[in-house]
């Protein structure tokens, strides 16, 4: 390991100093908590004195990494912060960050079909330096990133390899890949593509060679024949085919690290999956039982025990069949996913469903396959997917009897032995507690009843309480009034379970459980992911001490997870189990929270624009969350948006007209923050739902704003006709209910969507009937609007003067009354005049101003269009790496942000970038 600095190449230092450097390095330019540096290094047997040598090995580092600073000046390559180090170096100019992006934007250019860019990008990668990556870097960090980057180079060998066949060069594929195989004799991939390139080549002993010579190493090395993709290559060699080799999707999750168990059930499997004689794997395994009994782990771990007799590839997908409050996938979702995992591009996905399950069957002809469904709803989930051809095996998990299935085995499962239930204790708890008193962990298995999820809660009741002894969590399950009912021997059913832990709870004396459980059959009222003390509180009714003492009672019994930054997260199972209660006062809780949540996103919205018109809500007697300003508002609202959503969906599915309203409120109280986040798609969906309340209950208000909300989510994914019409519909309701601010408000929204969609004149138009009614009304933040509208379009038609006139007068108003939103759209706007006018330094004091304006108000597609400006601002004045710096950090936020308009730009602008400079133009994201 080594690297070098403007000075020249400088000394890594010792082995373990080396492991900091590489840890800040593949992580550069984030923060690495000092957490983090030391497991990487020590793992899980870090000395006391740990903390110590990290600072010693980042001091040897600074002094390597800038040996000209001197010693009373602060370091700028390895400075400290947040509890941890951060490396400042440019992710390009580290070689395995560098062989990362490279080879999956390869991958990238593969799967769109644009074979000789995905080759150009793979052949940059292997050019990088070579040899044994992180040699001599010890700990667990470096043993497991050199796994990862030899894996990766010696993958992006065979894509090399590949790509050279697909663009008819056999040639220079035998040479790459003779030079290959000997580093790596079993990669039976690597042997395979050396096959297809001799033949191609007219070689077809040396190529049957290849074959023969594998066979051989396998049996000598392995105690194994070639797999199903070499013998299949070596068929049609013989019989003078050419050899087409197919994608191969690997999509399986890992396994359970603390699987234990299930012996009989996984040997069986395994004879069915791999049978003796090269008989053909049986076609379908269905693994069934209670919640909670283990299903999902079992196929899991079959899976991966026979990956090896299925090298044409493992597809895997979660069906959602029994995951309360999210809708299961259709067969057609799961066929699609399929295919698309198989390279079948989106589009060419038929529609209709028999269609779809016809070329899956034909996508699937020939290989040996593994597909694992996982919870399937019913037999009618999964039918189109069960007529696979022989070689492809399905493993399926559900709840439900499979039997009904064509060429059906179903295997249910059923309680764990007392050694496997031991051994699963002892992965969970530690075997040394286990082992200690093994009287007493016999009694503990008894309690359990070997029910994995009741097992998991006594595991995790003796993690969490590191002080107690097996003996102390028995003594507690011995108290009928206190021990969790679903470790009562006889009813396995995870239902069952729950509901008998409730009821303990529920009616015990001590207060902590009944708050325990009252707080349990509330969280179901609403289908929320998580919970937070103060949503708690508000569904109580009562106390923030008594909701935490409910917390509490509840992580303690494993009924809640206890997450990060005082989260509380609900198992899947046990939200199952919430959500079929109905207890007394879960309308007037409901109520409470939907409330709750609204008046506190109205609260957030406001605090992070002052200035934005709010859409119209009842007022409600209801308390917000405690938000400082601005920053928190936009921090609470991230943190949580997934409960926000899914309260919102849930109250307006309900029939109580009260609690649907509620719904559409919260959806409306989210407008801003769906919009300026650029969450369109959840904005599009809610507020469909939100018209659908509306259009029910005869209400034109909400479905005027419904309208609204849902136009301009569209428009800014580019579905421009389908934002005009709904516009069109909110400006005829406006009309209707003679609302003149709703109408001026609808002129400007059409004015922008019209711009966006290049609509010029007619924008133009708007434009003016905006200003005009605004100031008709005397609409302040209406005239600023139709100016900034009316500039807009003008700097779009090429009349800059006109265009800087109305976006200056747009610019007073806004500074007049510190409307930030506003100025930094104009001050962005008034840059791509000064860009168009040539004059690129004016544009520069613009959008600095611009950017820190719109960072302020949380508008982060406005925060990639000026860095995209910035960029070739930059540029254009000739300050190269300043633009580079910009542009890189644009590209960044491209990715997690996909604008059409603006990152197209981005890219043209980087690619523009780089060909200035020489560089090698990267093409699309």
């Amino acid at each position: 390991m080594g690297g070098s600095t403007t000075a020249g190449p400088f000394d890594p230092g010792p082995p373990r100093q080396q492991a900091v450097l590489a840890i800040l390095a593949t992580r550069a330019p984030h923060v690495v908590p000092m957490s983090s540096l030391i497991d990487g290094i020590w793992g899980g047997s870090a000395p006391r004195s740990a903390e110590q040598s990290i600072y010693t090995y980042v001091a040897g580092l600074r002094r390597a990494l800038e040996p000209v600073r001197g010693r009373r000046e602060q370091p700028t390559v390895l400075v400290g912060g947040s509890g941890g180090y951060q490396l400042r170096i440019d992710p390009r100019h580290i070689d395995s960050r560098l062989l990362t992006s490279l080879t999956a934007e390869a991958r990238l250019f593969e799967e769109q079909g644009n074979h000789p860019s995905a080759l150009r990008l793979i052949e940059q990668a292997l050019a990088l330096p070579q040899g044994v990556p992180l040699t001599g870097v010890p700990g667990p960090f470096g043993q497991n990133e050199r796994s990862r980057l030899e894996e990766l180079l010696t993958a992006a060998l065979e894509q090399r390899a590949d790509l050279l066949l697909k663009l008819n060069r056999p040639e220079e594929a035998v040479t790459c890949l003779q030079d290959a195989l000997p580093h790596h004799p079993l990669r039976e991939r690597l042997r395979e593509l050396l096959m297809t390139a001799l033949h191609r080549c007219g070689r077809q002993a040396d190529a049957l060679e290849v074959f023969a010579e594998g066979s051989r190493i396998l049996v000598e090395e392995l105690g194994v024949g070639p797999g199903e993709g070499l013998r299949r290559c070596h068929e049609l060699i013989l019989r003078n085919t050419d050899t087409e080799l197919p994608d191969v999707p690997r999509q399986l999750p890992r396994q359970l690290i603390s699987f234990t168990g299930r012996t009989k059930e996984l040997v069986y499997v395994k004879e069915l999956l791999v049978p003796e004689k090269d008989e053909p794997p049986h076609p379908l395994v269905a693994i069934t039982g209670p919640p909670g009994i283990g299903k999902s782990a079992l196929a899991l771990q079959v899976a991966h025990d026979v990956i090896e007799a299925f090298p044409g590839g493992q597809l895997f997908v979660n069906l959602r069949g029994k995951t309360v409050g999210v809708r299961a996938l259709s067969p057609h979702d799961v066929i699609a996913r399929f295919l698309r995992g198989l390279g079948v591009p989106a589009q060419n996905v038929p529609s209709d469903l028999d269609e779809a399950a016809a070329l899956w069957r034909s996508q699937i002809a020939g290989r040996r396959m593994l597909v694992v469904l996982d919870d399937a709803a019913d037999i009618h989930q999964i039918n189109p997917l069960l007529y696979a051809p022989l070689g492809v095996s399905v493993i399926v998990t559900s709840r439900e009897t499979l039997i009904a299935g064509d060429d059906c085995v179903q295997i249910r499962l059923k309680s764990m032995t007392e050694a496997e239930s031991t051994a699963m204790l002892a992965t969970l708890a530690g075997a040394r507690r286990v082992a200690v008193n093994p009287e007493e962990t016999r009694h503990l298995v008894a309690f359990c009843g070997g029910l994995p999820l009741a097992l998991r809660i006594s595991g995790a009741r003796l993690a969490n309480h590191p002080d107690w002894s097996v003996a102390d969590l028995v003594n507690r399950l011995s108290d009928d009034s206190e021990r969790l009912n679903e470790l009562q021997i006889g009813d396995l059913a995870v239902h069952a379970s729950l509901a008998s832990s409730w009821t303990a709870m529920r009616d015990s004396r001590r207060a902590a459980d009944t708050a325990g459980a009252r707080l349990l059959e509330l969280l179901g009222v609403l289908h929320v992911p998580d919970v937070t003390p103060d949503f708690a509180t508000v569904l109580l009714g009562g106390t923030a001490a008594e909701a935490n003492r409910a917390l509490d009672r509840l992580v303690d019994a494993h009924l809640l997870e206890r997450g990060h930054f005082d989260r509380f997260h609900l198992h899947d199972l046990t939200r199952l189990f919430a959500a079929s209660l109905n207890p007394a006062g879960a309308r007037e809780a409901a109520i409470r929270a939907l409330s709750y949540y609204v008046v506190s996103a109205r609260r957030a919205s406001v605090l992070i624009d002052p200035h934005r018109t709010q859409p119209p809500g009842r007022s409600l007697d209801a308390t917000p969350i405690p938000l400082g300003d601005g920053k928190q508002a936009r921090e609470w609202l991230y943190s949580e948006e997934a409960n926000l959503m899914a309260a919102a969906t849930h109250a307006m599915s309900c029939s109580d007209e009260t609690i649907a309203r509620l719904g559409v409120d919260l959806v409306f109280a989210l407008m801003w923050f769906q919009g300026s986040s650029w969450r369109l798609t959840n904005m599009v969906s809610c507020n469909r739902h939100a018209l659908e309340v509306a259009e029910r209950y005869g209400d034109p208000v909400l479905t005027l704003n419904a309208h609204a909300h849902m136009a301009m989510g569209l428009a800014r994914m580019e579905r421009f006709d389908e934002a005009a019409a709904h516009r069109q519909v909110e400006l005829d309701l406006a009309r209707e209910l003679n609302d003149r601010f709703a109408e001026q408000r609808a002129y400007g929204n059409l004015a922008h969507l019209y711009v966006e969609a290049d609509r010029l004149r007619e924008a133009r138009l708007c434009a003016d009937a905006q200003l005009e009614i605004a100031t008709e009304i005397g609409s302040a933040v209406g005239i600023r609007y139709a100016h900034i509208m009316s500039g807009y379009a003008l700097q779009r038609l090429g009349e800059h003067e006109a265009a800087r006139e109305a976006l200056s007068t747009a610019l007073s108003s806004a500074l007049e009354v510190g409307d930030k939103a506003h100025e930094g759209t104009v001050l962005m706007l008034l840059s791509e005049v000064c860009l168009a006018d040539g004059h690129p330094q004016e544009a520069v004091d613009h959008l600095h101003a611009a950017i820190t304006l719109h960072g302020t108000t949380g508008q982060a597609a406005a925060e990639l269009r000026c860095l995209a400006l910035l960029a070739r601002a930059h540029r254009l004045l000739g300050r190269f790496d300043d633009a580079l710096e910009i542009i890189d950090k644009a590209t960044t936020l491209a990715h997690v942000l996909p604008h059409g308009r603006w990152t197209r730009f981005t890219l043209e602008e980087r690619d523009a970038l780089y060909g200035e400079l020489g560089l090698p133009v990267l093409g699309p994201i």
